[in-house]
């Protein structure tokens, strides 16, 4: 859940590099680069981009700016072909039985049945209707600190990737030592390395 409806949960992260020195036009330009481009009319499995975080449909933010101040805010979208295997399974199996009454065989050799499967794979995915995901982020310029508003694993790694191909910059995410390093000065970043775990009973 994005954090325009309400309570979210979130993963904090660091973003680690140097924007140029006309920031806001440089990631105008990255955004406009990948944003989010609709396969809905195509036979691609995969889609990955920038779309607004009030609109999943305006990847051109024609409706709302994504920069608020020192804030960039934007969604990632996914959007994905998949075909259950259970379906695959079931219908090349159907296939196969067709095709040994046609033929009047007892049984079908393994070439054509890697072809079966190939030639029943892509017809299922050309009839799939694209899935898409939704993720939700905050990225604070100022302090170079991103929020990003799910604790799916998979879409974390998206974002990484998605973010270093767009702007350049890596983002690492901040657990509480990595916080710990950062609330500390020079100087008293030394005494993390002493601290050890404490039970409370």
């Amino acid at each position: 859940m994005g954090f325009v409806k309400g309570s979210a949960s979130f993963v904090r992260f660091s973003v680690e590099g140097d924007l140029p020195n006309t920031p806001l036009e440089f990631i105008a330009d990255r955004v406009a680069s990948f944003s989010f481009r609709d396969i809905d009319e195509t036979f691609d499995e995969y889609s990955i981009g920038w779309v607004s975080v009030l609109n999943m449909f305006d990847a051109k933010f024609q409706y709302a700016s994504y920069i608020c101040g020192d804030y960039v805010t934007l969604s990632v979208r996914m959007d994905e072909r998949k075909v259950s295997s259970a379906i695959l399974k079931k219908v090349v199996q159907k296939e196969e039985e067709r095709i040994k009454k046609e033929r009047q065989i007892p049984k079908i050799g393994r070439s054509l049945k890697v072809e079966i499967k190939e030639r029943v794979h892509t017809e299922l995915m050309r009839k799939a209707v694209p899935l898409p995901s939704v993720y939700d982020l905050c990225w604070n310029l100022s302090d170079s600190t991103l929020l990003f508003f799910t604790t799916n694993k998979k879409a974390h790694a998206v974002l990484e990737d998605l973010f270093k191909d767009s702007f350049g910059l890596l983002i690492r995410q901040q657990i509480p030592y990595v916080t710990g390093e950062q609330l500390l000065g020079d100087d008293q970043i030394g005494k993390l390395a002493s601290i050890s775990p404490i039970v409370f009973i």
